[in-house]
């Protein structure tokens, strides 16, 4: 019996439809036309002898068998592409294409000191990067969307392999005239939770700023509504509460050119860890090891504001 297996094209235009929900999204995507990857589909459809896409003028539906066939070729195409990444992993350390996604609550200050060095040691290395929240940058991990992702722990990021770089200390940001007496550190359960402003929901910083403050009543009150780091400073600066910002965001100078004070804070949980985190078992540990030294060495400066 003749048994004829789907090509990884064919599995690839299934994937980008299932993403992008729209046939000429899915074919842009993909760098075809869309008629090329309709009947790719159609092929795999006629191959297989399913229906794995219910198809609409509005509407691209798919099927129960379909959403465990594009489960399956998640993984699949997964698995080919680390067969490109055995023999690169064999070259020359940090070299060829490498994909990282980076939490939007790191990237803008860490990057920006990091990639002049890539750039300069490891001229091979052509890494494209995804600034994408923790769940969204997990499930690329998982799925090969991206090769590594540099985050902030504690965060679950399922099957992977961490390397801990450094410990990011969060800090009470607030206006200059709130300071009164204050010189050293923050008492937490002294936070004033009706003022105090975190990012929303998808961003772990949120969970890690509640961690630091070890107050029940603070989880209920604490007003949740910025977008970015950045925003949570402008909203600060005109006096509509406070927040905590990572050490790293301060050192890169989110608050210079503000009238805003930042203070260390008593707690054994005020801080996050930076950590880069890789499908276990993937044949380029050596380079996401060799990575993890290359942004260890760019750990925030102890910040004198204690």
């Amino acid at each position: 019996m003749t048994i004829y297996l789907p090509t990884l094209k064919q599995l690839q235009y299934l994937v980008a439809l299932h993403e992008a929900g729209h046939f000429g999204r899915a074919a842009e995507a993909s760098n075809v036309t869309q008629s090329t990857l309709s009947a790719g589909i159609r092929e795999l459809e006629t191959l297989i002898g399913v229906t794995l896409v219910e198809r609409t003028r509005r509407v691209v539906r798919f099927t129960p068998l379909g959403e465990r066939i594009v489960e399956k070729a998640h993984r699949v195409l997964r698995e080919a592409d680390e067969l490109g990444e055995i023999a690169r992993a064999a070259g020359r350390p940090l070299s060829g294409e490498m994909r990282m996604s980076v939490i939007p609550t790191i990237a803008p200050f860490m990057l920006p000191r990091i990639l002049p060095r890539l750039r300069s040691d490891y001229p091979d290395l052509k890494l494209y990067l995804r600034e994408e929240a923790s769940g969204q940058a997990c499930e690329a991990l998982q799925q090969g969307r991206t090769d590594c992702v540099l985050l902030a722990l504690p965060y679950a990021c399922g099957d992977v392999e961490v390397d801990e770089l450094f410990d990011d200390r969060l800090l009470v940001a607030f206006p200059q005239g709130d300071v009164g007496g204050i010189n050293g550190p923050i008492v937490a359960e002294d936070i004033d939770e009706t003022r105090l402003l975190l990012l929303e929901d998808g961003h772990c910083l949120k969970d890690h700023a509640l961690a630091a403050c070890s107050h029940l009543e603070l989880r209920g009150k604490a007003s949740m509504l910025g977008t970015s780091l950045h925003t949570m400073v402008q909203m600060v600066e005109n006096g509509l509460g406070v927040t905590m910002l990572p050490a790293m965001a301060i050192e890169a100078g989110i608050l210079e050119g503000t009238h805003i004070v930042a203070r260390a804070i008593e707690s054994d949980r005020a801080s996050r860890r930076i950590a880069l985190v890789w499908r276990r078992a993937s044949p380029r540990e050596r380079d996401f090891r060799l990575l993890a030294d290359v942004l260890r060495s760019h750990a925030p400066a102890a910040d004198p504001r204690k």
